[in-house]
C-alpha cells in the first residue's frame, strides 16, 4: 500500500510539472501574440514576469526524490515561492504605486521572492552567483561607511528589500524581462525545429557536404552543431543532443577520444556567436544598446567565421597528422537526398528573418513566427517520412519550460545587482574604480575584464553570463572610449568561453562523460582548438574593422590579414602541414601568425615585417609540401 501511495505521488509531481512547465511556455506565446490586449484583458509586463517568475520557483523546488521528508519541505517551498509570486502579479499595480511606503505586504512578498529565487539560483548554478548577490547586498548596506569611488548611499534594509522585489529596475526588471519574453520564445522555436526533424536534416546536410572529406566525421560534428548551438542557445544541450551522435562517430572514424569531445565542445559552444541567431543572445545584446537586430548580426558575422576557420583547419590537419579516412560511402546521403527531403526547414528561418525585417515586429513575436513555421513544416512535411505529433508539440512545450527555469533565476538574480547598482550609485562607483584598476592602460584593463568575464560565467548558461556581465563588466570598457558594440561582443566571447576552461569547464566536462575522455585534457583541447575565442575580442577592441566598422578598404584588408593569422596560429597549434612541424616550425607558424593578427599600426617597418612573414609562411609550405612529395615517392619505390 505504501508503496502504491508513492508511485502515485510521485506520478502526481511528474505531472504537476508537466503542467507547469508547458504553462510557461503557453503564457510566453500568449504575452508574445498579444492574447491577453485581444481578449480585454490589461497586464503590465511586470505581471506577467512575476507569473514566470512564480512557476519557475515552483519548478525548481517540487521534484520526485527518493527522500519522503526533503520532497515535502521542497513542495513547500514551491508552493510558498508560487503563491508569493502570484501574489506579487495580482497586487503588482497597488504595490508599486505605494512602494515608498514600505507597506507590510510588499515587504513580506519582496523578501520571499529574494530568499527563494537565492536557493533556486544555488541549485540551478551552484554558489558563485548567490555569494555575488550577496556581495553587493552587502555593499549596498554598508558600503556609505567605506570612503572612495566604491562609498555608496545610505539604505535600510526594509527600503532595499521593497525596491529589489517590486521596482522595475529590480528583480521584474530589464534581464528578467529579457529572459521570459525573448529566450523562452526562440528556446520553444528551436524545440520546435528540432522536432519537426531539424536536427535529423542539419546532420544529414553536414554528413552530405563533408562526409567524403578526411576527417569527416570531426567536419560533420563542426557544422552540425553549430548549426544546432546557433538555435538552441544552450551549450549543455547542444552538447548532449548532438554529442550522443557525433562523438561516436567520430571516435569510429579514428579521432581520440579526448580529442572528438574537445572538437563537439568547441563548435556547440560557438553555436552561440553565430548569426543569425545566436543562442538570442544578438536579441538581448540589441536591447542593451538600443540598436537594430542586423547592426548585432552584422558585426559578429566576421568573429564568428575566424572562429569556426580556425576549428576547420585544426580538425581538417588533425584528419590528416592521425590519417582519419573519410566516412564510409554507403553511410552517406546525397545532397539532392537532403535537400529535396529538407528544403522546407528554410520556412522556419524566413518567417523569423520576415517578421523582424519586413513587418518590425518585436523579437519575441518573431520567434513566435518562426515556432509556428517549424509547427507547420513539422506536421505537414516532417523529414524523412517522419511528421510532428501531438505528443511532440506537448514535449516542446514541457522542455521549453524546463530550460528556461535556470535563465529565469538568472535573470532575476542580475535584476537583484542592477537594482542594487541603481539605488546604491555603486554602478558609476563600480565602473570608475574598474577603470582605475586598468590605470589608463586599456589592453590592462580588457585583461582584468576577460579573466572576470571567465570567472563569474563558469558554471552558467550563455544567456545567463551575458546578462550578468553586460551590467558588471561592459559599462567600465565603454566609459574608456571602447566601441558600445565591441564591448559587448568582447564579455559576450570571453564569458562564453567558461564552458570550456578548467577548472570547471562544464562544456568540455559533459562531452568528456560521453566519450568516456580524461575531462582535464578534453577542457585543455578545447581550449587549443577554440583559441581565437580567447583572442580575437582584443583584436576587435582594438580594431573594430573585424566588426565590419569603417571604411571598406581598412576593413578588407584588417580581414584578409586576420585570416592569414588564423591559419598560421591554427598550423602551429596542431603541429602538421604536409608533414609533423617540429617545435621550432611550430614556434615560427605561431609566432608570423601573432604579427599578422595585430591591428594596422601605420607603421612601414610593421607592414615590411608581415610580407616578410608572408614570405617564410610561403617557404615553410614548399618545404614541407616538397617533403611529403619527396616521401611519397620513396614509399611507392619500396
Amino acid at each position: 500500500m505504501k508503496s502504491a501511495l508513492s508511485f502515485r505521488q510521485l506520478v502526481s509531481l511528474s505531472t504537476l510539472r508537466a503542467l507547469l512547465s508547458a504553462g510557461i511556455a503557453l503564457a510566453a506565446i500568449a504575452f508574445a501574440s498579444d492574447s491577453f490586449s485581444r481578449m480585454g484583458i490589461a497586464i503590465y509586463t511586470e505581471q506577467y514576469l512575476a507569473v514566470v517568475l512564480a512557476t519557475s520557483l515552483a519548478l525548481i523546488f517540487i521534484k520526485p526524490q527518493k527522500d519522503g521528508v526533503k520532497r515535502y519541505s521542497d513542495s513547500l517551498l514551491g508552493a510558498i515561492g508560487f503563491s508569493a509570486g502570484i501574489y506579487l502579479a495580482f497586487e503588482y499595480p497597488v504595490l508599486v504605486e505605494r512602494q515608498l511606503d514600505l507597506p507590510l505586504d510588499a515587504l513580506i512578498v519582496s523578501t520571499v521572492l529574494f530568499g527563494l529565487v537565492l536557493e533556486g539560483l544555488r541549485r540551478v548554478v551552484g554558489l558563485s552567483l548567490v555569494i555575488v548577490v550577496l556581495l553587493f547586498i552587502g555593499f549596498a548596506l554598508l558600503g556609505h561607511n567605506l570612503s572612495g569611488a566604491l562609498q555608496t548611499r545610505h539604505l535600510d534594509a526594509d527600503r532595499l528589500i521593497v525596491y529589489l522585489g517590486v521596482d522595475t529596475n529590480g528583480m521584474l526588471g530589464l534581464t528578467l524581462g529579457v529572459a521570459a519574453t525573448i529566450v523562452i520564445g526562440f528556446i520553444l522555436f528551436g524545440q520546435l525545429l528540432l522536432k519537426s526533424g531539424g536536427a535529423d536534416f542539419f546532420n544529414d546536410l553536414a554528413m552530405a557536404l563533408m562526409g567524403r572529406s578526411k576527417g569527416g566525421s570531426g567536419k560533420i560534428a563542426t557544422i552540425a552543431s553549430a548549426l544546432f548551438g546557433s538555435i538552441s542557445g544552450v551549450v549543455v544541450s547542444n552538447i548532449v543532443a548532438t554529442g550522443v551522435v557525433t562523438i561516436r562517430m567520430m571516435k569510429q572514424g579514428g579521432f581520440k577520444p579526448h580529442t572528438a569531445a574537445a572538437i563537439e565542445t568547441v563548435a556547440s559552444t560557438g553555436g552561440q556567436i553565430m548569426p543569425p541567431v545566436m543562442g538570442a543572445v544578438a536579441f538581448l545584446m540589441a536591447e542593451f544598446l538600443q540598436i537594430s537586430y542586423s547592426a548585432v548580426v552584422l558585426a559578429a558575422l566576421v568573429p564568428a567565421v575566424l572562429y569556426y576557420a580556425s576549428l576547420y583547419i585544426q580538425v581538417d590537419l588533425e584528419a590528416a597528422k592521425e590519417n582519419i579516412k573519410p566516412i564510409d560511402p554507403e553511410l552517406i546521403p546525397t545532397k539532392r537526398e537532403v535537400f529535396s527531403q529538407g528544403w522546407v526547414f528554410v520556412i522556419p528561418f524566413a518567417a523569423v528573418i520576415l517578421a523582424l525585417f519586413s513587418f518590425n515586429q518585436r523579437p519575441e513575436t518573431a520567434a513566435l513566427w518562426g515556432a509556428l513555421g517549424a509547427l507547420v513544416v513539422g506536421i505537414m512535411f516532417g523529414y524523412k517520412g517522419k511528421r510532428m505529433k501531438g505528443s511532440d508539440i506537448w514535449a516542446s512545450l514541457e522542455e521549453t519550460g524546463h530550460s528556461i527555469v535556470d535563465i529565469i533565476m538568472i535573470g532575476a538574480a542580475a535584476g537583484f545587482i542592477i537594482g542594487i547598482l541603481n539605488i546604491t550609485g555603486l554602478s558609476f562607483g563600480l565602473t570608475y574604480y574598474l577603470v582605475g584598476l586598468g590605470e589608463g592602460n586599456l589592453f590592462l584593463l580588457l585583461l582584468i575584464s576577460a579573466i572576470v568575464c571567465i570567472v563569474l560565467g563558469m558554471g552558467m548558461p550563455t544567456v545567463g553570463v551575458y546578462l550578468l556581465l553586460a551590467v558588471l563588466v561592459a559599462p567600465s570598457l565603454i566609459q574608456v572610449g571602447v566601441e558600445p558594440i565591441a564591448a559587448h561582443l568582447f564579455i559576450f566571447y570571453l564569458g562564453m568561453m567558461s564552458m570550456v576552461t578548467p577548472p570547471i569547464a562544464i562544456g568540455a566536462f559533459f562531452a568528456a562523460s560521453i566519450a568516456k575522455a580524461d575531462p582535464i585534457k578534453t577542457a585543455l583541447t578545447s581550449m587549443r582548438l577554440g583559441w581565437t575565442a580567447y583572442i580575437v575580442p582584443f583584436l576587435f577592441v582594438a580594431s573594430p574593422s573585424l566588426l565590419l566598422i569603417g571604411e571598406p578598404l581598412d576593413i578588407t584588408i584588417t580581414i584578409v590579414s586576420v585570416l592569414i593569422g588564423v591559419w598560421a596560429v591554427s598550423v602551429g597549434f596542431a603541429g602538421y602541414l604536409g608533414n609533423r612541424l617540429n617545435t621550432i616550425s611550430r614556434l615560427v607558424f605561431i609566432v608570423i601568425g601573432g604579427f599578422y593578427l595585430l591591428p594596422n599600426l601605420g607603421d612601414n617597418t610593421f607592414i615590411i615585417i608581415k610580407l616578410a612573414g608572408l614570405l617564410l609562411l610561403l617557404l615553410l609550405y614548399s618545404v614541407n609540401y616538397c617533403s611529403k612529395k619527396q616521401a611519397a615517392l620513396q614509399s611507392q619505390k619500396t
